[in-house]
């Protein structure tokens, strides 16, 4: 999951090298959370949170399918 979310910021923002997916694992949740460098923080929310609307929703489908949970953070 971890290697997934990175792949898709490493496509949307102009520095891919400053991608950095950090994975806390909890009890039941997984957390993953997401850095960028500030350039790149707007491309990676999107207009109107749509882009990170749409990790967020691809990470669920594919937590849903193995059976777990996780939430993706992205940080400033």
């Amino acid at each position: 999951m971890d290697q997934l979310i990175s792949f898709i910021a490493q496509q949307l923002v102009d520095r891919p090298d400053d991608v950095i997916v950090t994975k806390v694992e909890g009890s039941h949740t997984t957390v993953l959370e997401l850095q960028v460098s500030k350039e790149d923080i707007g491309k990676v929310i999107g207009k109107e949170g749509r882009t990170a609307l749409a990790m967020r929703t691809i990470l669920n489908a594919v937590s849903t399918k193995a059976r777990k949970r996780a939430v993706l953070e992205i940080l400033e």
